[in-house]
């Protein structure tokens, strides 16, 4: 029975460093097969999530970002969140109080009419249904502000789901528990927007790198709770340290889908280019 265990441990030691060593070979395909720099491999994160039209983006000079305004605005909104409840609330699994929901609910539906209208603009619409109602001409800091509000949202709701999933102490009280916590938090959002919106180079190369971060991370983020649930994991981590093998399964499965809607782009369009919109 003991040698039996012995070698049951062993194939599931075994199978781990297989698993690590399948998510640093596909890491390593990814990373020779998108475009050169750091700013390259950002474009490619986000040309599997985003539009990346020209005239929808900001510029680093006359280099577009890797997202759009309204999904830049979108993970830095989310990982400011990310950053401010990890310090703020730390291991809370209880969801916002309604109050608060409420208001993070205006930031979707606002996000939603913004991109609507924002759509309805798109050149060939235009054209095509010259008299369909609009509300309003689509301006950058409109789709920068929703696209924050939304990612706020968004953290708002995956943050305390991930740590009811993972820790094996975590705290049932409700994140932004008190107003004043949400009003700081949208503050430093707002802040952080406003930065962007001086379009400054310096500025808006490292908002690049952590909005296109921002998508790595909260995918794996979701897939690390999915195979936390697949392992019959659930709460039985104390240390970030522990996670590793489900983090490292998280990371791949978001690569993974990253890469092989990279592929499928790239075979339909032949560009790592945003959408050309006549």
């Amino acid at each position: 029975m003991n040698e039996v265990s012995k070698g049951a441990r062993a194939a599931r030691v075994s199978l781990k460093w297989a698993i690590y060593l399948i998510v640093g070979l596909l890491l390593l395909g990814w990373l020779l097969n998108t475009p050169e720099g750091i700013l390259g491999k950002a474009d490619a994160i986000g040309y599997s999530v985003c539009h990346r039209i020209d005239g929808r983006s900001f510029h680093i000079g006359e280099r577009q970002m890797p997202l759009c305004v309204r999904c830049t605005g979108q993970y830095l909104g989310a990982m400011i969140g990310l950053v401010f409840l990890s310090v703020v609330d730390k291991r809370k699994s209880g969801f916002p109080p309604k109050r608060v929901l409420v208001i993070l609910g205006i930031f979707s539906l606002l996000y939603v009419i913004d991109g609507v209208n924002s759509y309805l603009h798109l050149p060939f619409l235009m054209e095509a249904f010259p008299n369909l109602p609009r509300l309003y001409e689509p301006q950058h800091f409109l789709r920068l502000l929703t696209g924050s509000g939304l990612g706020v949202a968004i953290i708002a709701l995956l943050f305390p789901v991930f740590n009811a999933t993972v820790w094996r102490k975590w705290d049932g009280r409700r994140i932004l528990g008190q107003l004043r916590w949400l009003f700081l938090l949208l503050m430093l959002v707002l802040f952080v927007d406003i930065l962007a919106l001086t379009e400054n180079s310096a500025v808006l190369y490292i908002l690049a790198l952590i909005s296109a971060g921002g998508v790595l991370i909260l995918l794996t983020m979701v897939y690390t709770i999915v195979w936390v649930l697949l392992l019959q994991k659930v709460n039985q981590f104390e240390r970030i340290s522990q996670m590793a093998f489900p983090l490292a399964l998280g990371f791949g499965t978001s690569l993974l889908q990253i890469a092989l809607i990279d592929y499928a782009r790239f075979a339909l369009t032949g560009t790592w280019s945003g959408f050309i919109i006549g």
